[in-house]
């Protein structure tokens, strides 16, 4: 162990993702050194997920596991578990030495130096705005990087702890993204990934004025009413001004409510291809009920159309989704319906989850639960049908060449003249889809010189799998 030496051991999603990578500039700029292994550190930070069973329970174990490692060093537990139940925790997990919600991350300062002191602080910020700030290190892989627009949700799904944890929707001056894009942009960064609980409902907090005029969309997003007369959703204005930015990068939207997606986006993406027409849409459920009971208006139809409206505008798009398996009072007609409903939208990606009952959250009494048995046996079912859906969409990218990110060199093996890397092309987004294996020749200084993390190269499509494609390098 090393004095003033802190390690991160990173949970949960992107968001999160995104309050370590703060974390982390924050606490070198105090003058403690990040290390890359938990036995040099003095100060072990859990930035923990608190979404779902699985997830708390996996946060947990982290803390457990790290107390028993290293008991010298001092255990600081952070993030979404931390911030849900943090009082709890103040007598019922001795185990870490302190706990840190994630509200505002600027008073990890003051947390971090009462531990060291000796201390066992308790430390649940203010949910106020959007955490944002230097983030020297990125945790993603080389070339890509989150960028948060939005935190906290309004929205209220009956399933969803995201609420109780992160607060209420709020969003992030458009200037400031703006301004946070054009500088990664400027320290290589080829791809931006926007995020937040519901990109659609970004300017439409109740005390949001992203654009300094004072308009109010609250109402129109959950309230029923109508949207101001002849005025651009708040998303496109955005989306505007950063298509104003000169520079070679992509830019990636993730997780558009389906109750609220803004086609007037579409047209921002139709005059700047630097949009990716990639659509992270989680429908959760196929079924009319089990949509209302999740405290959402769509429906099969209208997610149905929906679809095809993306596809109208962009034939070639990628759509990716999630269900929720197992949500109280699904039977087996709605589960059917459900699986129907995947076949009708034929989404490029899904991912499928097992309804995880949340206490605070309406769905958490309801009756007529369904058996974890069944809620699996379903979510095999979905991932089954999405498995061949998925192979089929990837052979229609087949024979044609891609801009591919670079992710990772493979280690070749002795012997061979045939180079191996791992990348990523437009259809395919960060951590959760799959990927392009890019083959070249060692023995081609070009390829050699261009094929580098971070980099984006030309690939050409050969084949492809149920998850990845199999391409060859063919320029830069």
């Amino acid at each position: 162990m090393t004095r003033n030496t802190f390690f991160l051991d990173q949970h949960g999603c992107a968001k999160n993702q995104v309050d370590g990578e703060l974390l982390i500039s924050r606490l070198e700029k105090m003058g403690l050194s990040r290390v890359d292994n938990a036995d040099d550190a003095e100060l072990i930070i859990i930035n923990s997920c608190g979404f779902i069973e699985s997830a708390k329970q996996e946060s947990l174990d982290a803390v457990l596991g790290a107390r028993q490692a290293y008991p010298e060093a001092k255990i600081l537990l952070a993030g979404c578990l931390a911030e849900r139940y943090a009082e709890n925790f103040r007598t019922e997990l001795p185990e870490a030495d302190g706990v840190f919600g994630n509200g505002d991350l600027s008073l990890i300062d003051g947390t971090v130096k009462d531990l060291l002191a000796g201390g066992r602080p308790v430390v649940r910020p203010p949910q106020k705005g959007v955490c944002c700030g230097d983030r020297n290190m990125l945790l993603s892989f080389k070339g890509s990087a989150y960028v948060k627009i939005t935190e906290g949700c309004d929205n209220r799904c009956t399933f969803c702890a995201i609420p109780i944890i992160r607060g209420r929707l709020r969003s992030r001056p458009a200037a400031d993204i703006v301004q946070e894009i054009q500088d990664l942009v400027a320290r290589g960064v080829k791809e931006i990934n926007l995020i937040g609980q519901d990109l659609a409902a970004y300017g439409c907090g109740t005390d949001d004025d992203v654009f300094n005029r004072n308009e109010n969309w609250h109402g129109a997003l959950y309230g029923g009413e109508p949207a101001p007369e002849g005025k651009k959703s708040p998303l496109k204005e955005l989306m505007e001004q950063i298509s104003s930015l000169e520079g070679n990068f992509w830019i990636r939207l993730l997780y558009i409510h389906p109750d609220h997606f803004n086609t007037d986006i579409l047209s921002v993406m139709q005059k700047d291809t630097r949009f990716l027409p990639y659509f992270d849409i989680p429908f959760q459920s196929g079924d009319d009920a089990i949509i209302h009971a999740m405290n959402r208006r769509g429906s099969f139809a209208r997610y149905s159309k929906l679809v095809q409206e993306i596809r109208n505008a962009f034939p070639d798009s990628c759509i990716r989704t999630t269900f929720l398996t197992g949500f109280p009072g699904e039977t087996k007609e709605a589960a059917a319906t459900t699986e129907r409903f995947l076949k009708e939208i034929q989404s490029d990606w899904s991912g499928c989850f097992t309804y995880s009952q949340e206490e605070d959250t309406p769905a958490g009494a309801m009756k007529q639960t369904v058996s974890a048995v069944a809620a699996k046996r379903r979510a095999d079912k979905l991932s089954r049908i999405q498995a061949e859906i998925t192979a089929q969409r990837l052979q229609h990218r087949v024979g044609k060449t891609y801009d591919v990110l670079v992710e990772e060199i493979v280690e070749n093996k002795a012997g061979t003249d045939e180079g191996l890397a791992i990348g990523r092309a437009w259809f395919e987004a960060p951590e959760v889809d799959g990927n392009v294996v890019i083959r070249y020749d060692l023995d081609d200084e070009k390829a050699v010189k261009a094929i580098v993390p971070g980099e984006i190269v030309k690939v050409h499509a050969l084949a492809a799998s149920e998850v990845d494609v199999d391409g060859e390098f063919c320029g830069d």
